[in-house]
């Protein structure tokens, strides 16, 4: 399963980092293509918003959308995570994990086992 992800801050390619995904491809400005089944890593915009980018890139891409892992900063309440929410609904994608800014080492494991189901 390919791995796409969308990172500004670093959180979500730290993330990738520790999974130890070698070949992910990096949305830089949505122009990207995959033409292979592939979850999406992404973070959450300003107040719980997918970002531009990320928006672009599904517009091409998302026929081969399986599924979708957000990072988040709690402190933002209800918006925690909210961009998979919204990527989950609108594509009709599981939404398969919720990681505050760069996950725990537990978060990691999680993640792979989430990723090894699909």
């Amino acid at each position: 399963m390919k791995v796409v992800y969308a990172s500004r801050t670093g959180n979500v390619e730290s993330i990738i980092d520790k999974i130890g995904i070698n070949d992910a491809i990096k949305i830089e400005d949505g122009s990207e293509s995959v033409s292979e089944d592939f979850i999406i890593f992404t973070y959450t915009d300003g107040y719980g918003d997918v970002p531009s980018e990320v928006i672009e890139f599904l517009d091409k891409n998302s026929s081969n959308l399986k599924g979708v892992i957000v990072s988040g900063d709690s402190s933002y309440g209800d918006a925690f995570c909210k961009a998979g929410d919204v990527i989950s609904e609108e594509y009709n994608v599981p939404l398969l994990y919720k990681v505050e800014n760069g996950g725990s080492d537990e978060d990691i494991e999680n993640i792979k086992n989430e990723i090894n189901k699909i």
